[in-house]
């Protein structure tokens, strides 16, 4: 799933409210973005009222989430929830159909390749399936469900690479 800037504001508001005298240094770190990044959403936050800021020392400051930040950050986590169920929902319900042809075609186990957590969601949908997910890429003699992003692929046996 891509990050958005809607996740990104999520997890700093998140941060904030945990560690409310965080450096936007250490923030920029934590989010994987420049302290730039962080300051404008700092400054975003409380114009929008998300936010007060307060110094605490020469060069360190504090952040307090104000009611309006807690519902905004309650409406993103509501957000990224539904999203991720939505994500989820079309995962299996597009590897169940796949795993639908493998146990027609009258195979037992098939080869999972890809990493993350759609690729988790596959292997629980193949167990449910009454099929062995197999780890081992070298096997060839088997269907193979690839995950690639959101991507989710059905190669046979027969078919070239």
């Amino acid at each position: 799933m891509r990050i958005s800037k809607e996740n990104k504001e999520l997890e700093l508001l998140e941060v904030l409210a945990k560690e409310p005298e965080a450096r936007q240094v250490d923030l920029a770190a934590r989010l994987g973005v420049a302290v730039g990044t962080v300051n404008w959403h700092l400054k975003r936050f409380v114009t929008k009222g998300y936010i007060k800021v307060k110094r605490i020392g020469r060069w360190q400051w504090g952040y307090i989430l104000t009611p309006k930040g807690i519902a905004e950050k309650a409406r993103l986590t509501m957000s990224y929830v539904r999203i991720s169920m939505s994500l989820y929902r079309e995962v299996r319900e597009r590897s169940m159909g796949f795993l639908q042809q493998v146990t027609e075609a009258g195979y037992r186990e098939v080869v999972l390749e890809g990493e993350g957590d759609l690729v988790d969601v596959c292997r629980l949908t193949c167990l449910e399936q009454r099929l062995h997910p197999v780890m081992d890429q070298k096997r060839k003699d088997i269907p193979v469900l690839q995950v690639q992003g959101r991507e989710i692929v059905l190669r046979w046996p027969d078919e070239s690479v």
